[in-house]
């Protein structure tokens, strides 16, 4: 570690394209084996390991031991939001005459961010909140609970009091790097994007961090949001 420049132990360690591929891949919020993560990272399993075991000691991953499997996750939220800082710093602005995959549309659209919602869908309901004062800009890149808010979020059986004096940050503006602009994260996003999955709202894609607007979804975004999906 450079303690009189950390920032650049942690570029380093991102910074390599089998390591960088591994983390992209964990902010799916599944915990993956070592083997998912070497095919992911197109590597042998004993480079993995090594890739693997310098980004535990760099704090940005950890590990647990199930069986004869190991499985990685990422450490903190705080590494999810640098991730995706760096992605929209790393990634050119969109082009009209760029063709995108189908896949990479997806992803644009709506996606997981590890435990929050990021794309298209996650801005413009982020955008939303603030409008009908549900969230208000709070200090730094904090979001506070607007007006509305305590009584909005109990209509979904979210209590924002309980998660406001919880250890975890409560709600923090994260940027989306396809969007360039911020999305709600910490556990108000968390809670949110939870209670979206199990009502049915969306549904997530087999084998990406890609989601799906579901009928009823399309329904209750329009109805609480205004938005047609």
């Amino acid at each position: 570690m450079n303690l009189t420049h950390p920032i650049s132990s942690i570029g380093e360690l991102i910074g390599d394209p089998s390591r960088a591929a591994m983390l992209i891949a964990l902010l799916g919020a599944k915990d993956l084996s070592a083997g998912d993560l070497a095919r992911v990272a197109g590597a042998s399993p004993q480079s993995a390991s090594a890739h693997l075991s310098k980004l535990v000691d760099g704090g940005l991953l950890t590990s647990r031991s199930e069986g004869r499997n190991r499985y990685y996750r990422i450490s903190k939220p705080e590494v999810v939001h640098a991730l995706e800082a760096l992605g929209a710093i790393a990634t050119a602005p969109s082009l009209a005459h760029v063709v995108r995959s189908p896949a990479d549309l997806d992803l644009c659209r709506a996606r997981s961010c590890y435990d929050h919602l990021a794309g298209q869908l996650g801005v413009a309901i982020t955008e939303k909140l603030e409008t009908l004062k549900v969230i208000q800009a709070g200090s730094g890149r904090d979001y506070a609970i607007g007006s509305r808010g305590t009584k909005w979020f109990a209509n979904l059986e979210i209590d924002a009091g309980a998660l406001q004096s919880a250890r975890r940050k409560f709600a923090r503006r994260c940027l989306d790097w396809t969007e360039r602009k911020p999305h709600l994260a910490g556990a108000l996003g968390a809670a949110l994007f939870d209670r979206m999955i199990a009502s049915g709202w969306l549904a997530r894609r087999r084998d990406t961090r890609a989601l799906r607007v579901t009928e009823r979804g399309a329904r209750e975004l329009r109805a609480r949001f205004g938005l047609n999906i």
